[in-house]
């Protein structure tokens, strides 16, 4: 790993627990844990630099392409959150490994609950298990893994940038030194073109998020930027925590015909309480994600999610058996997004939906 890009790697890190423990939802003490996750990071980050001054892409794990002498690879998986992307992109990855190494590999899969402190003990603790290579799921356990070692394999899925996410000023797609990973973006332009073409009498469009998450303000201000050339005014509003949810969307829907939600975990764990506010004041909601707009939304251009992990999953393998270099390996992205509907909330909110959009329903979530 180039030394600048170690060094942001733990800089990200430690900047995102310490802001992201106010992100979650259903956590006592949010002061504490906010304190909890700046103390534990920094401990974190000390021990990643320490190794990354001498670390290269010959360090990483000389356990890749080698199993454990009873002849199993043991996985760790962080994920920071449950909801359905992401619980979908879990089981892609394992159901691909399973499938190549069948009872060989084992797992030790672990969930964060949506807090950064909670996700840098738990990669901490992957690698004192010396696992054989991480799956980090979205972007506060990717910095937390980064932060926890330059020497285990670590492959990140439902990441949306990883550049944003690792602080690499010059990313070029391949983040070298022991992390690769796949991209869960969707092309911005064209779901910024979806709002247009959904409600071409709109004129003001809000886009909500999750101040706390990197990853979402880069889509926020991508697709901003789209709208507005497009001629549409544009106001962005940010919740800091899931208290903050409902009255944030109370106030965009007062303000804009159309609201706009990108790839975000605490909108993709607050769906119910988004409705709650956005259906009955009949604003309809356009999403980066299918999982939000299952709950909320009206459309999306969505990815699958379970593919992305079995993308995931299939770079595990090749790093496993040793027949790719994880250092030299570039981003993955999901390359067929397609354009979908809620038909439930479409129909409530009186909207016709324009050919070339697919149906979704809830039995497509059966498989992942």
């Amino acid at each position: 790993m180039k030394m600048k890009k170690a060094a942001s790697v733990c800089t990200a890190a430690l900047m995102a627990a310490a802001m992201l423990a106010g992100c979650t939802g259903g956590t006592s003490s949010k002061a504490a844990s906010a304190s909890s996750s700046a103390d534990t990071a920094s401990s974190a980050v000390s021990s990643a630099s320490a190794s990354a001054a001498a670390a290269s892409s010959e360090d990483v794990k000389a356990s890749s392409g080698t199993a454990n002498s009873d002849g199993t690879y043991l996985v760790g998986v962080c994920q920071l959150v449950q909801h359905p992307a992401l619980d979908a992109a879990t089981k892609g990855f394992e159901d691909e490994l399973k499938a190549v190494f069948g009872d060989k590999v084992k797992f030790d899969e672990q969930n964060a609950a949506g807090d950064a402190s909670t996700a840098t003990q738990i990669c901490q603790n992957l690698v004192s298990e010396n696992c054989d290579l991480i799956l980090a799921n979205a972007t506060a356990s990717l910095q937390s893994a980064a932060a926890a070692t330059s020497t285990i394999p670590i492959l990140g899925t439902s990441i949306t940038e990883y550049g944003v996410a690792l602080d690499i000023s010059d990313f070029d797609g391949t983040v070298g030194g022991n992390i690769s990973g796949t991209s869960d973006l969707a092309p911005l332009d064209q779901q910024a073109a979806m709002v247009s073409e959904l409600f071409p009498d709109a004129k003001n469009v809000g886009i909500v998020y999750c101040s706390a998450e990197p990853n979402s303000k880069y889509q926020a201000d991508k697709v901003q930027e789209y709208l507005e050339k497009a001629g549409l005014t544009v106001t962005t509003y940010t919740f800091s925590d899931s208290n903050d949810v409902s009255s944030v969307v109370g106030e965009a829907c007062s303000n804009n015909d159309v609201l706009y939600i990108p790839t975000d975990n605490t909108a993709a764990s607050c769906t119910e309480a988004i409705n709650n506010v956005a259906q009955p004041a009949g604003v309809p909601i356009v999403c980066g994600e299918e999982g939000i707009m299952a709950g909320c939304g009206v459309a999306t251009l969505s990815i699958d999610y379970y593919e992305l992990g079995k993308t995931t999953g299939d770079m595990a393998v090749k790093i496993l058996k040793g027949e790719s270099d994880i250092s030299t390996m570039p981003i993955e992205y999901y390359q067929n997004p397609v354009k979908e509907y809620n038909p439930t909330l479409c129909e409530a909110l009186g909207i016709t939906v324009p050919d070339g959009y697919k149906a979704y329903t809830p039995e497509e979530d059966s498989e992942s």
